[in-house]
């Protein structure tokens, strides 16, 4: 069975950093892209972020462009997203999900800035 399990979430001031994690299991992660997707309040589903199965290389969305970082640790199964320069437009769930669309993702993890 697929598990997906984010933490990190937290409130943080305006320009603050939190760092996301994601714990895999049931499925070879190594082998998949992941991704970061998230919904703020009253909206959809927003990609985030992807990163390829060797951490070569990186996408982002251009809302956090220069202020997030994607990366994995394939030996421990765990996807992060580090988040930096925060603004009050990034409070949102944020999920890790194994396809872009946000489908199979976990139960996500909040994140709320504001001052």
């Amino acid at each position: 069975e697929v598990q997906l399990v984010e933490s990190g979430g937290g409130l943080v001031q305006p320009g603050g950093s939190l760092r996301l994690s994601c714990a895999a299991s049931g499925f070879m992660f190594s082998r998949f892209f992941m991704h970061w997707v998230r919904q703020a309040p009253g909206k959809g589903l927003e990609w985030v972020s992807t990163i390829d199965p060797f951490s070569d290389t990186a996408d982002y969305a251009d809302s956090v462009k220069g202020r997030f970082t994607i990366s994995r640790d394939n030996a421990k199964n765990t996807l992060y997203l580090q988040m930096t320069s925060l603004k009050t437009e990034d409070t949102a769930v944020y999920y890790c999900a194994i396809y872009r669309s946000g489908s199979s993702r976990g139960q996500g993890t909040q994140v709320t800035v504001s001052s």
